[in-house]
């Protein structure tokens, strides 16, 4: 009779390191059903339906939603929760199909940003053109041929297209760009305007060649 007990006892005996083995088994399960599951987890993000040039107002119709997986960078570009009523406006060339970065558009309506045309008094860079980041230099003229100090009017203005010359000048190359310029800077820029003063544009992006 003690036999038969001593055999029962010994049929139901477990061995820790079994139970070990298994919770090492279940955790390294677990983890990679979490790891695979977040690299196909997918946000919706706008990309351009067509190219979208500096100053067009964007809105829904002109966008696709796209689902990527952009991990921890989903702040960096255009997500339809972050659309605005208003629509957006396009301060940076966006080409079709392209992700829409959230530094290239700003809102629509409000007090941030407007189209003025300056003319130039000096010869323009060959790498600026529509999508260039400009700063917009200014020397006040203090009387018939002399200027003062040129000093920043407009930091970090982008281009919207530059003006062709016609008439009597069109030989002379092109001298005047439509700039987008916050709206606080506009009295000072057309205040340069007004009194003629020298202006120039140094660029501060180059648009990478396609």
């Amino acid at each position: 009779m003690s036999k038969t007990a001593g055999n029962a006892r010994r049929k139901f005996w477990f061995d820790p390191r079994f139970a070990i083995g298994l919770v090492l088994v279940v955790v390294a399960v677990g983890g990679v059903y979490l790891i695979v599951s977040a690299a196909d987890r997918t946000t919706a993000v706008f990309t351009a339906r067509s190219a979208l040039a500096v100053g067009d107002r964007v809105e829904a119709s002109d966008l696709v939603p796209t689902q990527v997986r952009l991990g921890g960078t989903g702040d960096l570009y255009v997500t339809p929760d972050r659309l605005p009523d208003g629509g957006l406006i396009v301060t940076r060339t966006i080409a079709a199909g392209e992700l829409v970065p959230a530094s290239a558009v700003g809102r629509a309506t409000g007090t941030e940003v407007t189209s003025v045309v300056v003319e130039l008094t000096s010869a323009l860079a060959a790498n600026i053109g529509p999508g260039s980041v400009v700063d917009v230099w200014s020397a006040r003229k203090t009387d018939q041929s002399t200027f003062g100090p040129p000093t920043v009017l407009v930091d970090r203005a982008a281009v919207v297209r530059l003006v062709e010359p016609t008439g009597l000048v069109a030989g002379g190359g092109i001298r005047s760009l439509e700039i987008l310029v916050p709206k606080g800077s506009v009295a000072a820029v057309l205040e340069s305007i007004a009194n003629r003063d020298a202006v120039a544009v140094v660029p501060v992006n180059e648009p990478l060649e396609k």
